[in-house]
């Protein structure tokens, strides 16, 4: 950890962490910093690893410095060498320090003669938590084998030994072997046409985090929806997400309208089976998306949008570290809201930001304090936990309450030269408001006051006048609902016809944790929900009917639970089920049968639930 020390910031003064060196990370980028990967990999689908080569380009800032530290987690290293400039290799003396949980183990390379590149020859392990492995059983199509990689936050190092901290950026070349018939994709710009001849290249020009370090391989067919987007999916999938997904040339273009051009060249969208643990992961050139988005009405598309927005916010301008990962999170779904409702309308935008706004507002007071904090001071937190309800909602919140006070037009010329001034760059909190005050407060004073920002970047809590859009359709829906539950209403009534799935997410939040079976039974009758194939209203609808104690939609739940690996639609049904002993042990059946489809960190966090539930 590293020491603190005071920044001044306008009329602030405070500690903060002195992040040239990231907690989360072993690299010393004072010292030394990686500017450029060489990558050469094969994939091993039998054995379920990557046999790899990573050879580092190197910039040495401490002349001092006599040691190269790299991040890895369960890598076995076969071999160390620096590269002279005729390319001729040499032994170097490295150690490989014992694991730790959350950091994985320390590479320290023996390297006094400051070599211009080290190269490293390891390999990968079957459990890598960077990195899951589906065999043909657990796909769509169920012809061959899957392998996708998930790096953020901090798992970059499970497969390639590297400064796996987002304040070290890299641009990267990579060269692939796999199976004939697979096809690979990486975090880089993807030829649609490339042939399946087991032999892939990258090159990756911009520099980017570790984090964003993707590759993916299996049976994906393409299917071009713009001219400078495609879809890669299964074939039996790629067809209906090309559907979903066909307005993304018009989201690049908002975008563009809003923040400046699109500077990635290629963005296309990658579905992934549906173990994968996130909505969607923003990897450069090639989002990877899940499954549970296809509904059909393109009423989940925003999720499209929040990945295509990452290309300004996060991947254009990177938070240096995980502490301040709401400059991605909160940036990035604030551009979303202004996509989707140049898109599809205020009133889906609306209805969005008001889901994310009674979500946090529910859930903020039950975190500790220093969790309530968009940039807290260095504390004990594990680095995926730092991608929270806060990070998203309360940032966004902060930028759209700028917004209502210095107006859309001035906020919109901001958020443009903010994106501009750090493009390609790794910011803190502090870089971001010394940015800010002069170019918005101090330029248009009166508007909001410093003390205001303070309150929200570093106070616990959601400030008092903190603005909340208006949605009348959300009213209707929660006068339907009291009427409902208050017995003048019966179920088929429910003017839900022609509800969205935002609605039916909303209708269903508002319902008591435990509401009565009656209810549940009269809501099902009328409108079927148990079975949805809609996996955001299943998720809301099975903790419900678990709550109510409808055991009749346990099948339907445990159908949901096994399909679906997405963290965030498939934790709130475990959680709900371990709450009784019967529910508890009917959950523990279901994980054993869905366990190997799912995620490494899908796996850890049912396994954390059922260990806190069994402690009462």
């Amino acid at each position: 950890m590293s020491p603190l020390r005071t920044l001044a910031l306008g009329a602030l003064l405070l500690p903060v962490a002195a992040y040239a060196n990231d907690p989360y990370s072993y690299a010393q980028p004072d010292e030394v910093r990686v500017n450029h990967l060489d990558l050469k990999l094969k994939i091993d689908f039998p054995q379920n690893k990557l046999d790899g080569q990573a050879t580092l380009t190197l910039d040495w800032k401490d002349p001092k410095a006599d040691t190269l530290a790299l991040d890895t987690r369960d890598l076995n290293i076969a071999s160390v060498e620096s590269i002279d400039t005729n390319g001729k290799p040499s032994a170097l003396q490295y150690a490989l320090a014992p694991r730790d949980k959350q950091l994985g183990s320390k590479l320290t390379i023996q390297a006094p003669q400051h070599p211009r590149k080290v190269r490293i020859v390891y390999s990968t392990s079957p459990g890598a938590t960077g990195l899951q492995w589906l065999p043909p059983a657990q796909t769509a199509d169920k012809k061959q084998p899957f392998m996708f990689s998930q790096s953020e936050s901090i798992h970059a190092r499970s497969w390639v030994p590297l400064q796996d901290s987002p304040a070290i950026r890299f641009t990267y070349d990579a060269e692939v072997i796999a199976p004939k018939d697979t096809r690979v994709s990486m975090s880089a710009p993807n030829d649609p046409v490339h042939a399946l001849n087991g032999d892939f290249s990258f090159k990756q020009t911009h520099p980017i985090p570790s984090y964003l370090l993707a590759i993916t391989a299996g049976d994906l067919s393409v299917k071009q929806t713009g001219p400078r987007s495609a879809v890669y999916a299964e074939p039996s999938v790629v067809g209906k997400a090309a559907h979903e997904f066909e307005d993304t040339e018009k989201m690049i273009k908002t975008a563009e309208q809003l923040y400046g051009p699109y500077r990635w060249g290629r963005y296309d969208l990658l579905v992934l089976p549906p173990s994968f643990p996130y909505g969607g992961m923003e990897n450069p050139n090639m989002t990877f998306a899940t499954p549970t988005v296809l509904v059909g009405d393109k009423s989940l598309v925003s999720l499209v949008a929040h990945e295509l927005a990452h290309s300004w916010s996060g991947n254009l301008v990177t938070a240096a570290s995980w502490r301040d990962i709401w400059l991605n999170e909160g940036v990035t779904t604030y551009v979303q809201g202004r996509i989707t409702e140049a898109l599809y309308g205020k009133r889906q935008a609306d209805e969005e930001t008001l889901l994310d706004v009674h979500t946090l507002q529910r859930e903020v007071g039950k975190l500790p304090a220093n969790a309530q904090r968009l940039a807290p001071p260095p504390g004990d937190i594990d680095a995926d936990d730092t991608l929270s309800d806060v990070a998203y909602n309360k940032g966004s919140w902060f930028l759209r309450t700028l917004e209502q006070r210095f107006g859309r037009d001035t906020f919109d010329n901001y958020l443009k030269g903010y994106f501009n001034h750090f493009a390609f760059q790794s910011i803190t909190t502090e870089q971001m408001l010394d940015y800010l005050k002069p170019n918005l407060i101090d330029k248009y004073p009166g508007k909001m006051s410093w003390d205001e920002v303070k309150e929200w970047v570093y106070d616990a809590g959601i400030p008092k006048n903190a603005p909340i859009p208006d949605s009348p359709r959300f009213d209707a829906i929660d006068k339907e609902r009291t009427a409902f539950l208050g017995g003048t209403l019966t179920a088929e009534k429910l003017d839900a016809k022609d509800w969205n799935t935002q609605e039916w997410m909303y209708f269903l939040d508002g319902m008591p944790d435990a509401p009565a079976l009656d209810k549940m039974q009269q809501l099902d009758t009328a409108w079927h929900l148990t079975g949805t194939p809609n996996a955001e209203i299943g998720m809301r609808w099975y903790v419900h009917a678990i709550g109510a104690g409808d055991k009749a939609a346990w099948p339907a739940a445990a159908e949901h639970m096994t399909r679906i690996g997405r963290l965030y639609l498939t934790m709130p049904v475990y959680r709900a089920l371990s709450k009784t002993p019967d529910g508890l042990a009917f959950a523990q059946q279901v994980y054993n049968k869905a366990k190997s489809g799912y995620h490494p960190l899908t796996q850890q966090a049912v396994e954390a639930q059922f260990a806190k539930a069994g402690k009462h």
